[in-house]
């Protein structure tokens, strides 16, 4: 029984780690890709815009398509974005829950029954998972990924130029038209006594 029991343990131990692992390696990949956006957009110099979206919004092309006409109107300024990351405790719960998937698949598609090691009776519904195993991982990831996505789901478009804020869409309720964030950088540049060439950008 203690032999069993240690082994519960290294495996559960083990499933932890390597959830944790591949949780880091995926906001390394995001930032690499964050990265490759900025680098692919341009690199000006002295004037730094940044774009914070809501990613599970569905805001990453949005901010492609702003991100290249900004560019062409305006070579020297840097285009920078990145999520917007929720304030408050949902930010972390949504990992916590990523994490909980993983465990939960991984115990799904092992055989490894969690409720035993607790000494916990087992419910029907996870020896359903058990016999069902494809099924039961599908589900698991599609229901903990829509709670995730809920949980960050911020709506979030802001924009600011070298620190000052242009626009919000979380005050705003809207992303601006093209032609109208061209006024508030037309006129943050000349409040700031910031001249940039105009390069006659058809509105």
């Amino acid at each position: 029984m203690t032999l069993l029991t240690n082994i519960s343990m290294t495996f559960f131990i083990t499933s932890l780690l390597l959830c944790f692992i591949l949780s880091t390696n995926s906001d390394v990949l995001a930032n690499e890709d964050d990265a490759e956006s900025i680098s692919k957009i341009g690199q000006g110099v002295g004037h730094i815009m940044n774009i914070e979206y809501c990613y599970s919004c569905g805001y990453k092309k949005v901010f492609d398509d702003y991100a290249g006409i900004i560019q062409q109107k305006y070579p020297e300024i840097s285009v920078m974005g990145e999520n917007y990351d929720p304030p408050g405790f949902n930010m972390y719960l949504s990992r916590i829950i990523g994490i909980g998937k993983m465990i939960f698949i991984m115990c799904i598609l092992s055989g490894f029954n969690i409720f035993a090691w607790l000494n916990k009776p087992q419910p029907a519904w996870w020896g359903w998972c058990l016999d069902n195993k494809l099924y039961a991982c599908m589900m698991m990831f599609f229901l903990f990924n829509m709670i995730e996505g809920q949980l960050v789901y911020s709506g979030a478009f802001e924009i600011s130029l070298n620190n000052i804020p242009l626009w919000s869409k979380l005050e705003t309720g809207r992303i601006p038209q093209p032609p109208e964030l061209f006024q508030i950088i037309d006129n943050t540049l000349q409040f700031t006594k910031i001249d940039l060439p105009n390069n006659n950008f058809v509105q």
